[in-house]
């Protein structure tokens, strides 16, 4: 759930969120440290989240905006740029198998 929140707002919100979450269903309260030292798999299931699914936020932010809108209209060396949901789909299906092979790797 944080990976998902974190893909439409920012990283550090969603982080502590959650990770403020997880202390207190842990019976930590909002201690963190406590919840780092008794349940750090935990933990960094948070911040693996937060950090890897928040690279989805990129996806239309305005800096990639603005670079489809001069590769599309550099006269006639123009570059075709994919729309928005095309982005959206290709970083899904580029992205999809790296998140499962990430948790994978950390958490097995």
């Amino acid at each position: 759930m944080s990976g998902a929140l974190s893909s439409v707002l920012d990283n550090a919100p969603t982080y502590l969120l959650f990770a403020g979450l997880a202390a207190a269903h842990a019976g930590y309260g909002t201690n963190l440290v406590e919840l780092a030292r008794h349940a750090p798999v935990l933990l960094s299931a948070v911040s693996v989240g937060s950090v890897f699914m928040g690279a989805n936020t990129y996806i239309g932010n305005g800096p990639n905006l603005l670079v489809k809108a001069v590769a599309e209209g550099a006269g006639p060396a123009k570059v075709r740029m994919p729309s928005f949901l095309a982005y959206a789909a290709l970083a899904t299906a580029i992205l999809t198998p790296v998140y499962v092979g990430v948790a994978w790797l950390l958490f097995s």
